[in-house]
């Protein structure tokens, strides 16, 4: 009888360990998941400062209604999400409401994230409850101006400017198309910079039902470019740009950086081929100026013979002319191109005049590991240097853009410090 006792309880003790380690197994598994997940949904551009532990917040984000800072998503239980339950961390990252009823500002992309499924949900509430190390770290507190400081009146926002719906697949796309409508209007926030906001500081629009969704918009005075189809680029073009911070015509500035470099760079060729194929299919954004072949010819026979050159053609020659060329084409992968850039024939010249200003060096990331660094010319242009070189760039070889000024620049150089 013993024995029989023994072996019951052998089998019972195998049993509960094979249950708990499947359930650990699991847990790797789901934590592997939501790792990907957060990258998917650039989790670590907002939650994550240098030299601070992973996801313990205190980025200050600029906004209209003054610097919201970002908070602490470890599971710490004190200053973290150690303490959520499932449900509260859903409602927080669908919804905007954290467990005490109060409301985030949508600095966190929430009515894009509403359309996250419950399986990523789960997995990213696995991953920042189980595989991200608690910090005690607290960051500032946010502390707006009066009216903005009551957040209880971001209830009233959200009724009139968010949509409590799951994504919905478009009718006779493609898998790989519905993929990539997926990762761009849930996870890829991709709306909340390149989507018009209205007066309300809204999205115009959440999905591509609306023709306003990725038409193009403003992030700190920087002209955000639209997205629907693309139509300077190719399907690969797209991918390499998200993938590896650079094509052959183009390389990430501004905030784009920061997305490329903590986001876009670890998807799988999968979800960046979704991706592109979903922004292809939207069609339209015919944004740039046609290719001038005529006026091309004129740009680069005028830099060859290096005569009668205007400042603005002379200063292009001293300072940009080793890398881009007389062409403007650049080095494909290496040195971008300025004739029919988006950058340069925006209507707002600030992004063009950030980086003469203040240089950008693009990211490192697996698909191309090395760094290549534009170097910034405040210090060596004066600002009608740069308004004068600005000026011929955006008018220079098939580029149709207006002329920039000095008052122009100052404004710029002014947000630098310099």
């Amino acid at each position: 009888m013993n024995l029989k006792r023994l072996f019951i309880a052998n089998m019972l003790l195998m049993a509960v360990g094979g249950i708990a380690q499947a359930q650990a197994d699991d847990d790797v598994q789901l934590i592997k998941q939501g790792e990907y997940v957060s990258r998917l949904g650039d989790c670590a551009a907002c939650h994550s400062l240098a030299g601070k532990p992973a996801f313990s917040g205190g980025l200050a984000i600029k906004s209209n209604l003054g610097t919201i800072y970002s908070t602490n998503i470890t599971p710490d239980k004190d200053h973290g999400i150690g303490n959520y339950s499932e449900q509260q961390f859903a409602d927080a990252v669908r919804k905007g409401v954290l467990p005490d009823g109060s409301r985030l500002y949508p600095a966190m992309p929430y009515p894009d994230y509403a359309k996250i499924n419950d399986q990523d949900m789960h997995a990213l509430y696995v991953y920042f409850t189980k595989g991200v190390k608690a910090s005690g770290e607290q960051p500032p507190v946010t502390d707006l101006s009066f009216p903005f400081s009551q957040r209880w009146g971001m209830r009233f926002w959200n009724w009139a400017f968010t949509a409590d719906k799951p994504f919905q697949p478009i009718d006779g796309a493609s898998a790989e198309v519905n993929r990539g409508a997926y990762l761009v209007e849930s996870l890829g926030h991709c709306g909340s910079c390149h989507t018009p906001r209205g007066l309300g500081m809204n999205e115009k629009a959440l999905d591509s039902s609306d023709a306003q969704f990725l038409a193009g918009g403003s992030l700190n005075d920087w002209q955000v470019p639209a997205l629907r189809g693309v139509a300077h680029w190719d399907k690969q073009e797209i991918v390499d740009y998200l993938g590896k911070g650079r094509n052959d015509k183009a390389a990430v500035g501004g905030e784009m950086t920061s997305v490329v470099a903590n986001s876009t760079a670890y998807m799988t060729d999968a979800d960046l081929q979704a991706i592109a194929a979903y922004l292809k299919f939207l069609g339209g954004n015919p944004s740039l100026p046609a290719s001038d072949p005529q006026t091309v010819s004129a740009t680069e026979a005028k830099l060859t013979t290096a005569k009668n050159l205007t400042p603005g053609e002379r200063l292009y020659l001293d300072n940009c002319g080793a890398c881009h060329f007389v062409t403007g084409k650049g080095a494909p992968g290496v040195f971008p191109q300025l004739d029919q850039a988006t950058i340069v024939n925006a209507q707002d010249p600030t992004g063009l005049i950030h980086t003469i200003l203040a240089g950008a060096q693009q990211p490192s990331t697996a698909r191309a590991p090395s760094t290549l660094a534009m170097p910034g010319f405040a210090a060596r242009l004066s600002d009608d240097q740069v308004a004068q070189l600005s000026t011929f760039i955006r008018q220079g070889w098939s580029n149709k853009a207006p002329a920039v000024t000095a008052e122009q620049v100052s404004k710029v150089r002014k947000t630098l410090g310099q």
